[in-house]
């Protein structure tokens, strides 16, 4: 864990939030349980949520037959259409490439 000063040198915004007593209660408990603070405790389970809000949103999940179709797409792809075909030649002219 960091040090406490290094942590209070690194916050400069402020988060307010209205809660029940009976949440309060239980948050002041596990933060206790846990041996820190109730901002501690809040900050910490608040960051570890968006955490894996986030990577649920970032991760690609395929069933097994979505990974073979994958995978067979990348090694062996389809041969290109006339519509893909003028997309690139439009890129290219674009871009200069």
């Amino acid at each position: 864990m960091q040090n406490n000063e290094a942590i209070d040198k690194s916050r400069t915004a402020r988060l307010k939030a209205r809660i029940s007593v009976e949440q309060k209660t239980v948050l002041q408990r596990a933060a206790a349980l846990s041996g820190r603070t109730l901002s501690e405790f809040v900050v910490a389970s608040a960051q570890d949520a968006a955490s894996r809000v986030i990577q649920e949103h970032v991760t690609i999940r395929l069933s097994r037959s979505e990974q073979i179709a994958f995978g067979s797409a990348l090694l062996k792809p389809p041969a290109a259409n006339a519509r893909l075909r003028q997309a690139a030649a439009a890129y290219r002219k674009q871009t200069g490439l």
